[in-house]
């Protein structure tokens, strides 16, 4: 039968010339906010960003030539911080059995261009392409590629080139001009998937088409519909979301610098919002201009500070410093805040200061030997807080030290009097929150400090193998599922740092696993598969190929992939049920966003009745055990709970306390305190 119905016949004439829609800003802020390029994107999504195209413009552009548009790929740098590949996706996870063709113009013949098919994500597909010389098919998958055929072939950069691939069960035939070039049979070639173009150097793309017989085409619509009836199967297995609280966040706006807590000593919960400043260089020494405390009816308990409505104060893509927790014991939360090189204890009912101390000096004739600081200068004579944890390094019966770091080197602790009790300069980048919890059960915390383990007194246990880059996220527990006695029954270390990926070790400082995935950047573990031993790792990346939800066992071993086409995914466990499942948290998007289940489907949904979708938070707020979902932007807050009322003896699981809120903590959900350690 002849393939002759398009899924797709793009020539790019719906887009004025000029730039296609891109994060303009390239920064941080995707990492855990949704970022919603503005502009018409036609139907296609870029989902590749790198902090190194910060200022230099779009990644795509369509030009125009005697009256025909072309999409133009622009960058000529595709493997630092690691490998990127630039593309455009399109399509569905049921197309299949298509021809895909393109017009193709490498400009630079020094790369590659060409065309992507079974697509299960923007780092696992297939390419046919142009490359240094030669016709090319290659399987990305995570950062392999891998050559499936390659054949010498003559081109220039002057003409356009039609490639076309034809999938047919197992086996892709490969034609450049209407000559085949290449053919592959194997396992890689019998998925189905998503097309793309691509390419690592500046390419023309003159138009791409898709086609199917009509027999596929009925397979296909076949296949969207069950998809989207399992879909509504697994949704009305759980409750709905129903709005619980809406507030006007007036002046006091921000991004995710949000912290929750009992500000009056009471059962109520209070949520404090924070602003700041940008000083110096980017985000390297953050500034907190206000701090507004307020019920979760929206009325103002207090506010410290100079609110402003100038969005630029909401986009700090850091920690700012503070917290909520009762660090003195009286029963009432303060907030434990630093600001104009002074470090303070806030009294949670007034926001008044009972304890302030200054900021430690910084080591200002030793500036080369500080990590992470800009022209090798640290800025000022005193340290810039950049992030604030609670620990037990005191060994009391409750946690009551403060641990504030600056960035990203040094590490200092402090009593609840603010008097230092140690400090510590790092060889290796400190990350953005060291995680401190008391693995060999002595009642004093250790403190994992990037890749060094430091003892309660600030002194080097071990180090892992491991120098490049850093550690943006770390959880601890007993995830594994092993016999008494087993290395599997101890608990591990789950880190996701960057370039060096995911990486599971021993509390000996072993790496017992590590995944190259790009640059993974958040990580979380739940007990999102009850029928499995163990509990579950949920890992997501961002800079390169951004947003792709990878899920595995509790040994790290891989179980699915998962692409919403969005920044922002949280994957935080949701215990929305409240029946000892858990659930995974990606944004607050109606359309793509949600909650996944542990098969990777989307189980809840956010409703489209207009809430903000920048930023997103679960915590239990309502009385039950279970939790609500805290989404905002800079104008409004909308609070969700579930639709089927207030659950009694709802399960209830030992999660990260919100006393140790971050933009870059792991996140866990264990049945109780046994697991964590």
């Amino acid at each position: 039968m002849d393939r002759d119905v398009y899924l797709l016949n793009e020539n790019f004439m719906g887009f004025d010339i000029g730039e296609f829609p891109y994060d303009k800003s390239h920064t941080a802020m995707g990492e855990y906010h949704y970022v919603v390029n503005e502009g018409n994107h036609g139907v296609w999504c870029d989902q590749v960003c790198n902090y190194r195209y910060n200022g230099s413009g779009a990644s795509w552009i369509i030009t125009e030539d005697e009256g025909r548009h072309y999409m133009e790929q622009m960058r000529v740098i595709d493997n630092k911080p690691h490998k990127t590949h630039p593309m455009l996706i399109t399509g569905v996870p049921q197309w299949g059995g298509y021809t895909v063709e393109a017009g193709v113009r490498v400009l630079k013949k020094s790369g590659n261009a060409g065309i992507g098919f079974c697509c299960l994500n923007s780092l696992n597909l297939l390419v046919f392409s142009l490359d240094n010389g030669k016709a090319q098919l290659e399987y990305r998958h995570k950062q392999v590629d891998k050559i499936l055929a390659q054949k010498e072939y003559e081109y220039n950069s002057d003409e356009f080139y039609v490639l076309k691939a034809e999938c047919a069960g197992n086996k892709v035939t490969c034609f450049i001009n209407g000559n085949e070039v290449l053919s592959y049979e194997g396992e890689e070639a019998a998925r189905r998937g998503k097309v793309a173009i691509t390419a690592t150097v500046p390419a023309q793309f003159s138009y791409v088409t898709v086609m199917v017989d009509s027999e596929e085409k009925q397979k296909i619509e076949q296949r969207i519909k069950e998809h989207k009836e399992r879909e509504l199967e697994v949704q009305g297995r759980h409750p709905k979301m129903k709005l619980y609280k809406k507030i006007d966040l007036k002046n006091f706006g921000t991004g995710r610098q949000v912290r929750f807590g009992h500000l009056t000593g009471t059962d109520e919960w209070y949520i404090v919002l924070a602003q700041g400043q940008k000083r110096v260089h980017r985000d390297a020494y953050g500034h907190i201009s206000c701090l507004t405390a307020i019920d979760l009816d929206g009325n103002i308990l207090w506010q410290k500070g100079e609110p402003s409505t100038k969005y630029e104060h909401g986009q700090i893509s850091a920690d700012l410093p503070f917290q909520v927790y009762d660090i003195d014991g009286d029963g009432i939360d303060e907030v434990i805040t630093a600001k104009n090189f002074e470090i303070m204890i806030l009294d949670g009912r007034t926001g008044d200061v009972k304890k302030k101390a200054k900021m430690p000096l910084s080591c200002v004739n030793d500036n080369e030997k500080i990590i992470g600081v800009t022209d090798g200068i640290y800025a000022f004579d005193r340290v810039n807080a950049d992030g604030i944890r609670i620990a037990n390094f005191s060994g009391k019966e409750r946690p009551s030290d403060i641990l504030v770091k600056d960035r990203y080197c040094r590490v200092y602790a402090l009593n609840s009097d603010l008097e230092l009790m140690w400090s510590y300069k790092s060889d290796k980048n400190t990350g953005h929150f060291p995680y401190a919890v008391d693995i060999n059960k002595d009642g004093y915390d250790e403190l994992l400090c990037g890749y060094n383990l430091l003892d309660h007194n600030g002194k080097l246990i071990w180090s892992l193998p491991v120098m490049e880059d850093h550690t943006d996220e770390i959880i601890s527990g007993r995830f594994m599922a092993g016999e008494p006695g087993t290395p599997e029954a101890e608990g591990h270390f789950a880190c996701v740092s960057g370039t060096k990926g995911f990486i599971i070790a021993d509390y000996n400082g072993n790496i017992v696993k590590q995944e190259d995935i790009g640059h993974a950047q958040r990580v979380s573990t739940g007990n999102y598969c009850p029928e499995r031993k163990g509990f579950e790792l949920a890992v997501t990346n961002f800079w390169g190929h951004q947003g792709i939800v990878y899920f595995y066992d509790c040994f790290g071993n891989p179980l699915w992939e998962y692409e919403n086409e969005l920044n922002g995914n949280m994957v935080t466990p949701v215990n929305w049920d409240g029946d000892g499942t858990d659930l995974i948290l990606l944004n607050a998007d109606s359309e793509k966003g949600g909650l996944l289940d542990g098969n990777g489907v989307r189980a809840v949904v956010f409703p489209d009745d207009g809430h903000p979708s920048m930023c997103v938070e679960a915590i239990s707020l309502t009385g039950d055990a279970r939790d609500e979902l805290v989404v905002w932007d800079y104008h409004q807050m909308y609070i969700y709970t579930q639709d089927n009322g207030y659950m009694e003896n709802a399960y209830a699981p030992v999660k990260y306390p919100h006393y140790n809120a971050s933009n870059y903590r792991g996140e866990y959900s264990y049945p109780s305190k046994d697991y964590l350690v």
